[in-house]
């Protein structure tokens, strides 16, 4: 079992009270009580940070008072202090400590933690917290470790290579902050036993081989056995494992995208 040197790379300071909230457990299941996403239950009692994706405080600059663990993210999260006294928690970068300052600018330099729209930022920098579409909010590489690379600018979109290895379109009047999500370590860590899981609110998983046919596709035969599929199969019959395609054949963000993600072993070579 391995952790993070928390001591060493938070600042230690409390929660911000005022960007505090609650976030109820459902378990995995709906509003009839019905289980509709497995292996989730149970865990440690989590305060919900009012993280801002928006950044809609454009032409302030800020200051990064604290750095902070969010135990709903991968990522370390800061408390932004902008010039004008408002208080927001941010994703940080990690090249930004505690003291460093950013700007929300369509003039920002291109420094790590400033934000600036896409078509403003020159083919080969290193981007995270991307807007799919202008206005939106930062929903794209959000991920501790994670950044995306600007490899185009056409037509009045950048193109974008995402952790993923899919290059796709966005708008260049989307935003997008430049630099690597901090926390790049956090890949490393390893779990290590079963209750430290359980910790975390993610419940055993049972394997379809394990199962009976009535149960899955993998299930049943005498001993063990292997699949007897060509294909790995779901709980429902849906196309699952490695190198296999599960995209929806005609999704409406298809024309965004450039050029496929990588799949299973040819993704790590």
């Amino acid at each position: 079992m391995t952790t993070l040197p928390y001591k060493e790379l938070l600042s230690g300071d409390e929660p911000h009270k005022p960007l505090l909230g609650i976030k109820s457990r459902r378990g995995g299941r709906n509003n009839a009580g019905r289980i509709t996403m497995r292996h989730q239950g149970g865990g440690h009692k989590r305060r919900l940070r009012d993280v801002d994706f928006s950044y809609s405080k454009k032409n302030i600059p800020a200051i990064i008072e604290t750095v902070e663990y969010d135990p709903f993210r991968s990522a370390f999260i800061g408390l932004a202090l902008y010039k004008d006294g408002e208080r927001r928690y941010v994703v940080l970068p990690k090249e930004v400590k505690v003291g460093s300052t950013f700007i929300v600018s369509e003039d920002a330099p291109l420094t790590a933690g400033n934000r600036l729209p896409l078509g403003k930022i020159p083919v080969g920098t290193a981007v995270y917290n991307i807007e799919i579409a202008p206005g939106t909010g930062a929903s794209l590489v959000r991920s501790a470790g994670t950044y995306a690379e600007v490899v185009a600018h056409d037509a009045g979109y950048a193109q974008i290579k995402l952790p993923s290895t899919e290059v796709r379109k966005v708008s260049d009047l989307a935003w997008a902050s430049i630099g690597t999500v901090g926390n790049e370590e956090y890949n490393l860590v390893v779990i290590g036993k079963a209750g430290r899981s359980r910790w975390l609110g993610i419940r055993p998983t049972v394997r379809g081989t394990a199962m009976n046919p009535v149960d899955h596709p993998h299930g049943g035969g005498e001993g063990r056995q292997g699949r007897g599929l060509r294909r790995a199969k779901s709980k429902w019959g849906k196309p699952t494992g490695k190198g296999q395609k599960t995209r929806t054949p005609k999704k409406y963000s298809n024309v965004f995208i450039v050029s496929r993600r990588k799949v299973g072993k040819k993704r790590k070579g």
